[in-house]
C-alpha cells in the first residue's frame, strides 16, 4: 500500500503550503517593497547610496520611499559607502587599475573626496608594483628591448588611471635589477 503523502500527482507533499494544491501552479506574489528590493540588491554585492537609490527609482518606485528604505538599511549597517569604496578599491587594484581611474569611479558613485581618500589609503600595495605587474602580464620582458612596446605599455597604464611618474617608473625598469623604485 502506497502512502498518500508520497503521491506526486495530487499534492499533499512535504513542501505544499495548501493541502490539495498541485505543484504546477504558482502563487501570485505581492510586489516587493522598496526595502525588500534594496536588501535584495545589497545581498548580491555592495552598492553606494547613490547607486542603490538610482536603481530603485529607475524601476518605478517612489523616491521618498526609496530614500527612507536606503536610510533604514544604512542605519542597520546593510549599506555603507565606506565599505563600498573599500570594496571598489580592492577590486579595481586587483584588476590592474590605478588611483586616477578608481577616484573617478568612486566620484561617479556619489562619494565625497574624504571618503575617496580614506578608501584609497586602504590600498596597502605599491602603485608602481601594481603597474609593473600589469605591464609584465601584458607585454612580458619585451618591453625592455623595444621602444614601441614600451610606448604601448605606457599608453595602457595611462588609460588605466596611473600617474605619469608611476608610468615612467613601471616602464623603465630592469627585472634583473634587485632594487626597485
Amino acid at each position: 500500500m502506497q502512502d498518500e503523502s508520497s503521491n506526486d500527482e495530487g499534492g499533499g507533499g512535504l513542501f505544499d503550503t495548501e493541502p490539495g494544491r498541485t505543484t504546477g501552479r504558482r502563487r501570485k506574489r505581492e510586489p516587493a517593497t522598496p526595502l525588500q528590493r534594496a536588501l535584495g540588491l545589497l545581498a548580491r554585492r555592495e552598492h553606494s547610496r547613490k547607486e542603490l537609490t538610482t536603481k530603485l527609482t529607475s524601476r518605478g518606485l517612489d523616491a521618498r520611499e526609496v530614500e527612507a528604505a536606503v536610510d533604514k538599511l544604512a542605519d542597520a549597517g546593510w549599506q555603507d559607502d565606506n565599505r563600498f569604496a573599500e570594496s571598489v578599491v580592492r577590486n579595481r587594484t586587483g584588476s590592474g587599475y590605478g588611483p586616477i581611474h578608481i577616484r573617478a569611479e568612486l566620484r561617479m558613485h556619489g562619494l565625497d573626496d574624504d571618503a575617496i581618500a580614506a578608501a584609497l589609503d586602504t590600498f596597502e600595495g605599491s602603485w608602481v608594483e601594481n603597474a609593473r605587474d600589469l605591464v609584465t602580464r601584458r607585454y612580458g620582458n619585451a618591453i625592455h628591448d623595444d621602444i614601441a612596446v614600451r610606448r604601448k605599455a605606457a599608453d595602457t597604464l595611462m588609460r588605466r588611471g596611473f600617474s605619469g611618474d608611476v608610468v615612467r617608473a613601471a616602464t623603465r625598469f630592469d627585472p634583473d635589477d634587485s632594487f626597485g623604485c
